[in-house]
């Protein structure tokens, strides 16, 4: 029987698609790319429109080399890559590589792993999008040129190995500029004042209203010292405290959408503490296919690389389906809910990460996965299904009490807020995670029934001193949330950027924080002095929104690079005399050269710090440092 090949990247997903498409097909993995720049070299011929001179890397040509003889014996291929640029990429790729331009190549996508899905995407194929290819040769052949370009100037001027890739640059900078933030900043005092305070006729209905300021001043009231706490305190002791307007209202909140990509991986570090690397780990295993059941292979979950919230209206149905089975109809809202877009550039061909079947209960599969895979799980399973369920209900009530003191002067403003759960809606299986920036109405303690005009009891007063605090440090969530918010990189890339900035020495973590390390300081302040516009946010914001219009085809890739090149280039032309002129001043130890009785002093090479006679160029001693030197350096 005639055969056709079907090439995706991973033995997982060959796996899983093997055993749907069933022996018409043969299945193979490329393991990934099968082209790249080469390693040793630039790789980009500037001078003719950027052209890229791609190789099969070592590692690679036996893998290829099976391509090709398995193509030989099927009658068409089918590129089965994922659903993004890389994936229309590596379909590019491997028609070039594996030799198919002489065959019948169709590209199929689809975006969950299930039989319906996949077998609709082989009824209907398509041929490769070069828009999309553009686009991701774009973006390889700018980070390239980047650091193709910059590196060398960092291993001239602070030591070898060290990398400037355009995007991580700019998340070096975040991390270093918020350091120094930290750094420098000056904690201002501050005082708050409680009041509890009761009905006359319940006193064992307590309750507490915090100072808001003077009635008659409009400006912002801080209470600045220990001295005005204590004077304020004194006169609210003997007040008389006058309910003055009482204002009940109910809100509502709604769930967050479905995961994409970046807030996958901001709830999956908040909730399960998971690095972005490690999520998108264990969401690609989820995606590819796990055994479950009688050893069946089975895609639990939607393609993972999204920005875009859109669900699949049969999904939306299934969803709704369950939730009415499941939690009864007062959970279901009338309409089903449809989120809209709030990514810039969301690619709204794609959908939102969610389960390939709702049915698929997170307690059902816990007993064919990973402790992690089945944390995940659960955490896109039960944000899904809250994404189609009733908002939460709360009944607030906010009071605003005026305290007069005895003597004539100034009446206070004191403001007591409570709220009261009326439905609990989707917060029944899902809340959201906090980051600690942010804030939300909550289910607060209740006050007792009040009237405007019923006087209240003082019962006690309660000063506290408090200190403004710093900006906290980035975590994996807060970073991936910000750099998504100011457009720096993509889906794809958050993960690959926090690691490549950790495997580089720039940043470490202290309990789940970024700290710049010194190598990154020194890297970070050398980019931003020479390469302003390299490390600057809005500058690489706008070229990701330029690959954007190459994905569309709204704009010739080519012309994108030009535009970025020629200015580059005089940048980097300057740089390079700048730097060549700098000279970092050696650190001095206590050290004593054992040849010329000299101090030794730390300096840079180009292969990292070394120990150097002070006493250079007469005397020509130098040594590596020793750890506890190294140490110090730092």
């Amino acid at each position: 029987m005639t055969k056709e090949l079907v090439i995706v990247e991973s033995p997982a997903k060959a796996k899983t698609l093997g055993r749907i498409l069933g022996s018409r097909y043969i299945v193979k993995a490329s393991l990934g790319h099968v082209r790249d720049l080469p390693k040793t070299k630039l790789g980009v011929d500037v001078a003719n429109g950027f052209s890229p001179k791609y190789v099969i890397p070592k590692e690679k040509r036996r893998v290829v080399q099976e391509l090709k003889e398995a193509a030989k014996k099927t009658t068409g291929v089918y590129l089965a890559c994922d659903p993004d640029r890389e994936g229309e990429a590596i379909s590019w790729h491997l028609v070039e590589a594996v030799e198919l331009k002489t065959m019948p190549v169709h590209r199929v996508v689809f975006h969950e792993i299930t039989e319906e899905q996949v077998l609709n995407a082989f009824r209907h194929p398509r041929e490769i999008d070069f828009n999309l290819v553009n686009a991701q040769q774009a973006r390889r052949i700018l980070d390239r040129l980047v650091g193709y370009k910059i590196s060398p100037l960092l291993w001239q001027k602070i030591k070898g190995r060290l990398s400037a890739g355009r995007v991580q640059s700019v998340a070096l900078r975040m991390i270093a500029e918020r350091e120094r933030e930290i750094q420098s900043f000056i904690p201002q005092e501050y005082w708050t004042i409680e009041a509890e305070l009761a009905k006359q006729s319940a006193r064992e209905e307590s309750f507490k209203a915090k100072v808001i300021g003077p009635v008659s001043e409009t400006q912002q009231f801080e209470i600045r010292s220990q001295q005005d706490a204590d004077e304020i305190t004194a006169n609210l002791a003997g007040a008389n405290y006058l309910v003055t307007k009482v204002t009940k209202k109910q809100i509502s909140r709604s769930p967050s959408p479905p995961f994409i990509t970046s807030t996958l991986q901001q709830e999956a570090w908040r909730k399960l503490h998971f690095t972005a690397q490690r999520t998108m780990a264990i969401a690609q295993q989820l995606y590819e296919g796990l055994p479950i059941g009688e050893g069946e292979v089975v895609g639990l979950i939607t393609y993972m690389r999204t920005d875009s919230t859109k669900v699949a209206d049969s999904a939306i149905k299934e969803t709704r389906a369950y939730i009415e089975q499941r939690f009864g109809r007062e959970f279901l809202p009338p309409h089903p809910r449809r989120f809209a877009k709030k990514v810039k550039g969301a690619q709204e061909a794609h959908e939102a990460i969610r389960p390939t079947s709702i049915v698929r209960e997170p307690g059902l599969l816990q007993p064919y996965l990973s402790y992690d895979q089945a944390k995940l799980y659960e955490l896109i399973w039960k944000r899904m299904v809250a994404s189609q369920m009733a908002v939460v209900l709360l009944n607030t009530t906010t009071v605003n009490i005026n305290a007069t003191p005895p003597q004539p002067g100034k009446i206070y403003l004191l403001r007591a807020t409570g709220s009261l759960l009326k439905f609990i809606g989707f917060r029944i299986l899902y809340t959201e995670g906090r980051d600690e920036a942010e804030d939300d109405i909550e289910v607060k303690a209740s006050l007792p029934e009040l009237v405007e005009g019923e006087r209240l009891s003082l019962l006690h007063l309660f000063p506290e001193q408090h200190f403004t605090q710093p900006p906290p440090r980035y975590n994996e969530a807060t970073l991936v949330k910000s750099l998504e918010e100011e457009g720096i990189g993509r889906p794809s890339t958050y993960a690959l950027i926090i690691s490549t900035l950790k495997r580089r020495g720039y940043v470490q973590t202290k309990e789940g924080r970024f700290y710049p390390l010194e190598l990154g300081f020194v890297v970070n302040d050398l980019l931003v002095v020479h390469f302003p516009d390299i490390v600057d946010i809005g500058f690489t914001a706008r070229m990701e929104e330029k690959l954007d219009d190459i994905a569309r085809g709204e704009q010739e890739w080519v012309t994108v690079l030009e535009d970025f090149y020629l200015p580059f280039e005089e940048m980097l032309e300057g740089a390079t005399a700048r730097i060549a002129k700098t000279k970092i001043a050696p650190q001095p130890t206590d050290e004593i050269c054992p040849q010329c009785g000299k101090t030794m002093v730390i300096r840079s090479g180009r292969y990292g710090k070394f120990l150097a006679c002070s006493g250079y160029p007469k005397c020509h001693n130098t040594r590596p440092l020793s750890a506890e030197m190294e140490g110090l350096s730092q």
